[in-house]
């Protein structure tokens, strides 16, 4: 079977995408800024079901040096680029995520030209698709992008959009035989497989936690983790998928309230500290004046934002789970693996 090189192995959705990988048969390398994260990332595999052996291996390489990305797209046949900054808090300066996330997509698409590879899959976001731009009632699409010039734009989502643009120029310029395909994830959930997770997971293990007084008037896109990866795979074969984006999400965007509620139901006693009451944004306003990372979220409150999956399901036969489903993943994976209070709790008394 094929190469695939895998960029952030060590993340959630890169650990999703090796599991997906060794399942389907492939020989897996994957990048990680520092070796002494290998056992890391097999046991993170072991808790998904997989034990990778010989199938896997591993290449230092960070996207901010040269080093190592020639050796890490040797002789694959495929690159799934997924590694990129995405940080909990708004750093001091933007370019800690710009330069990084833009120059090592760069360096990423060199390697995998240079060695002879037929296609890269970028991990890029909806903050690339859904931002900067007037409101509007129909769902976002493809064709749809975020104006990183937009003010008030956050870092995340002004780097997620620069990083496909060099992309997307980068094939123009000087692709050679290379093909791209980019996928546009909201916010990722679903079953974690250790505590390297994304910061979308936080929302959960927060609220589990009552560490959140209650829901803020905020609405965002939901999709499974395990999805998101299948979607990479489709995208990596498919002849169709050439040269276009895919919005990864599965239906309307759901209010954190409704999540809550979601939690409620299906997690039963363990949800038992998870928030329903609906924060009136006067006091979150307040909030901000002494927090910075509630701060961070005032431009979105009250904001509705709906993207469509069509694309990916005409194309590409893509069916994602649902959004209840996916929450209630990522709930009971954070309960089994001791991330939640509680669920520490209980593994010290066992």
């Amino acid at each position: 079977m094929s190469t695939v090189l895998v960029t952030g192995g060590s993340g959630f959705i890169g650990s999703h995408c090796i599991l997906q990988l060794l399942a389907g048969g492939y020989q897996v390398r994957t990048t990680v800024r520092s070796l002494s994260r290998d056992a890391d990332v097999r046991a993170m595999l072991k808790v998904g079901g997989a034990e990778a052996g010989n199938h896997l291996s591993f290449v230092e390489a960070d996207l901010e040096k040269d080093a190592g990305w020639v050796e890490a797209a040797a002789g694959c046949e495929y690159v799934l680029h997924v590694a990129s900054p995405f940080p909990a808090t708004v750093p001091k300066n933007e370019d800690e995520l710009i330069t990084p996330a833009r120059e090592g997509t760069l360096r990423v698409l060199r390697a995998a030209r240079d060695a002879g590879a037929r296609r890269v899959v970028m991990t890029s976001s909806f903050a690339a698709i859904g931002y900067g731009q007037r409101p509007q009632t129909t769902p976002f699409t493809e064709m749809n992008w975020t104006n990183p010039r937009a003010k008030g734009l956050q870092p995340y989502a002004k780097s997620k959009t620069l990083a496909e643009h060099e992309a997307w120029n980068f094939m123009g310029r000087e692709r050679g035989g290379l093909e791209l395909t980019v996928v546009n994830p909201v916010g990722v959930f679903g079953p974690v497989l250790g505590a390297d997770y994304s910061t979308s997971i936080l929302v959960v293990q927060r609220m589990m936690d009552g560490a959140m007084p209650g829901c803020p008037k905020l609405h965002f896109g939901v999709v499974d983790v395990r999805d998101v990866a299948d979607l990479h795979l489709r995208a990596m074969t498919h002849p169709a998928a050439v040269g276009e984006r895919f919005l990864a999400v599965s239906g309307d965007f759901m209010s954190i309230q409704e999540i809550a509620k979601v939690l409620k139901s299906r997690l039963g006693v363990w949800a038992k500290r998870v928030p329903t009451w609906q924060l009136p944004n006067w006091l979150v306003r307040l909030a901000a004046l002494r927090d910075p990372a509630v701060r961070q979220i005032l431009p979105e409150l009250g904001k509705r934002r709906n993207a469509t999956n069509e694309h990916a399901r005409k194309l590409l036969g893509w069916e994602p789970r649902s959004r209840e489903d996916a929450i209630a993943a990522t709930a009971e994976s954070l309960v089994r693996l001791g991330l939640l209070k509680d669920s520490r709790k209980v593994q010290v008394q066992s």
